[in-house]
Formats: structure tokens, sequence, C-alpha cells
């Protein structure tokens, strides 16, 4: 048994672990029942868990299979990571279509968790542009699904958490670039009405929409950075390769309201005077947190919760007003904080947790059942504004909300595997 926790370092059970390395795999290894599926354990909570179970390895299932240049339709294994694709293909004329904000995410895991990026309005969630997967169930079926082959299973597996079998393989369809480089702008707001201003204003000829939101005032003129890009050829400066590293958990979290005043001042104040527009590179535009490794150490030993929530677009303003309002007169603030959009479009899964409106992602340390009642606050909120929080990023959502909030639940239950359990099944599915 080795004890393995997620990235919110909220804990860290003991778990069974088999690796999985063959391509033509027709039974999960071990005997021991339930398992669940594993990738880099980047979910923030216990979705990625099965504390006693067996936790199955994907990570060796790393092949890429067939890539067609003319059409960009590629075949590879679940634990081929997203970075990998985007560094191979970037230089080919070709890019994944839809990527989180990191990029240390398998295959397996995006289609999933159904991930989605900065460009929900413009081409959806990762699980749009899937065309084929292998699942492998845990009595031995193997079950070859898309869109339009077998398509119950298709939108059960897609966002649905890894409950219905182990992914083993997936068909992509990438998306034509001219290369690495980005044209982006950064503007700044200092209210929640700038911010729908901008972001109406931009969705129609930026695909790349997202912004930083300062938590750290009183809630109700929030000042924040908005942030566009579309694919560009113009070529600007190369990222250096500095890649940092958080080398040990200090004794206590690093996050707390002095530093977080601190560091958002600065962080407004700097990019503020970056205005105007600039070629960057993908990757800071992407996944700015990546070269900082384990950074998630930050928190210290009682780690931290990760909040993200979507709320209907006719509610948004209110319902995110609300939010931040009740965050400020807590005062426990978040260290990252990021609102964007979603777009008019339906989700691809089941289980999807992108829907129209608008999403407010916030990290809080850790401080016990103080953090915990703020967050029951910040779910009544979510709840009145018929609203979903993201089960990828979830450590402690009631069942009553999960149920709430995905309407599609009754359909998806009747393709689950009985020999697959995760953590956060057993708490909002089973009690």
């Amino acid at each position: 048994m080795v004890e393995i926790g997620s990235w919110g370092r909220l804990a860290a059970w003991p778990h069974r672990v088999q690796p999985l390395a063959d391509r033509a795999l027709r039974r999960l290894p071990g005997e021991a029942a339930p398992g669940l599926a594993y990738g880099m354990g980047r979910s923030y909570g216990d979705v990625c868990l099965t504390p006693g179970g067996t936790l199955w390895l994907a990570r060796g299932l790393d092949k890429f299979i067939a890539f067609d240049a003319e059409t960009g339709l590629l075949t590879c294994e679940a634990g081929v990571l997203l970075r990998d694709i985007q560094r191979l293909f970037c230089h080919r004329g070709w890019m994944l279509p839809v990527t989180p904000g990191t990029q240390f995410v398998t295959v397996g895991g995006a289609i999933a968790n159904d991930v989605h990026g900065k460009n929900h309005h413009r081409l959806g969630s990762f699980g749009d542009h899937v065309t084929r997967l292998r699942l492998l169930r845990t009595d031995g079926e193997v079950i070859e699904c898309g869109p339009d082959d077998r398509a119950d299973w298709f939108t059960a597996t897609v966002g649905g958490l890894g409950l219905t079998g182990v992914i083993t393989e997936a068909t992509l369809q990438l998306r034509r670039v001219d290369g690495p480089w980005l044209e982006a702008e950064t503007l700044p707001y200092r209210s929640l009405d700038e911010f729908f201003a901008l972001s109406d204003a931009s969705e129609a000829d930026w695909e790349y929409t997202v912004s930083w939101i300062d938590c750290t005032g009183d809630g109700r003129s929030p000042r924040g950075l908005f942030m566009r890009a579309n694919h560009g050829r113009t070529p600007g400066r190369l990222p250096p390769d500095r890649r940092k590293a958080v080398p040990l958990v200090p004794p206590i979290s690093l996050i707390n309201r002095a530093s977080l005043v601190a560091f958002n001042t600065a962080y407004f104040q700097w990019h503020s005077r970056q205005r105007g527009r600039q070629a960057v590179h993908y990757e800071p535009f992407f996944y700015p947190l990546d070269h900082v490794l384990h950074w998630n150490r930050i928190y210290g030993p009682r780690g931290f919760y990760q909040y993200q929530c979507v709320v209907p677009r006719a509610d948004g303003p209110r319902a995110i007003g609300a939010l931040l309002r009740e965050i400020a007169a807590d005062g426990q603030g978040s260290f990252l904080a990021v609102l964007k959009t979603f777009g008019e479009r339906q989700a691809p899964g089941l289980l999807s947790f992108a829907q129209p409106g608008v999403t407010l992602a916030l990290d809080f340390p850790n401080h016990g059942a103080r953090t915990t009642a703020l967050l029951d606050r910040l779910d009544a909120v979510v709840a009145e504004a018929g609203g979903r929080i993201y089960p990828a990023k979830d450590a402690r959502m009631p069942p009553t909300l999960f149920r709430r909030g995905y309407p599609r639940l009754e359909a998806f239950s009747r393709l689950r595997d009985p020999g697959i359990r995760s953590a956060f099944a057993s708490r909002v599915l089973e009690n």
C-alpha cells in the first residue's frame, strides 16, 4: 500500500498501485477491487483517489499511435501528456483546440474531466474534439465509442470522472496554427461592470479571454486584469527556460492576508503598466504556473481547497458579486482567482462542468472549519443562482448540490462500472 494524495494536498490515503503499459490491454491488472485510473494526480480534491482501493497508473500508456498530417487527426494512448502533444505538433502547424491551465495532464484525465480552457466561447471543451475513444471495463469488455458511435457510452465517459471504465486510447482532432505565438493584450478593470463589458466586447474578435481578479478588497468594486489573445504569426521573445521549484513544504502556509494584499497590489500595478498588444509564446499564456514546480506546496502542510463554480449568465453579475462579498467579509482571500465566461454551447458529456454562464475559480488555504464554513456559504450563492461546482477541483461538495447541478446524473449512473470507485463518487453519489 502506498499513500497517495491529490494536488490540493488536503490528505493522502493508502492505495494499491498497478502500472498500465500495454496498448493491447484486455484486462485490468490485480484482483483488488474497486479501482480507479490515475494519471498525473492534478485534480485538486478526491476525484482521482480511491482510499484502500487500487489505482491503475495510466502514465505508462504514453505512445503516439497515428497522425494524419492532412486532417490533424491524432490517435494516442491515454497516458500521453498534453505538454507532449503541444510541443511535438505545434511546429508542424497543429495544436490542441482546447487546453486547461496546466499542460501536465494526461489525455485520459482531460477527457474524464472534460477540461476547458480560455476559449470555450469559440471551441467548447476538450470533449468537443474527441472523435473516438477506447474504454476498458473491469469485467474485460472493450468499448469503442465516439459522438456518432455508441454515443451513450461516449457522452457518459466524457466528463464521466473515470467512473465508466479506464480510457486506454483516444483520437483527437487537432487544429491548425501558424506556430507557437499569440497576439495578446492585457486590460485593467476596476469593477464587475467593466469586466462584463470587456468580455462582451472581446468574444467576437478574440479567441482566448480570461481575467485575474483581486479578492482582497471589499468585494464591491473588484479590480482585475482582463487578458485576451488570438493566434498570430509574428514571433516574439522566447520565454526563458528558468523553471523554478518550491523545494519543500513550509511549516505554515505562505498565503495569508498580508501576503495576499501585497502580492495582488504588486501584480495589478505591474501588469497595468504592460498595456498594449504583444506577441507571446503559448506556454506562459496558457500555463502561467507550470514554470513553478510544486507550487502547491506554498500552502503549507494542511494544503488548500480549490473552488470553481459556474452560474448562469443572466444572474452572473449578482451571483459573482455576492460570492466576492462573502470572500471579502470573511477575510481569507484567494491567491489565484480567475473569472471568465463560458459560451452558449451544449456540453459533450452528461457530467461535463462547463455550461453557458460565468465561472469563478479560487484557491483557499486550509484553515479547517473556518474555510469549509466559507465554502458552504459560497455553495448557497451558487445553488440560489442555479449553478454548479467543478468535480475535478472539489474536495467537499455536498451530494445535494452535486445532484442539483448535474440534472443528467440518472442517465450517467446507468453506465457506471461497478468495479470502479472514487472517493468523490463515494461522497456525492453513494451517500
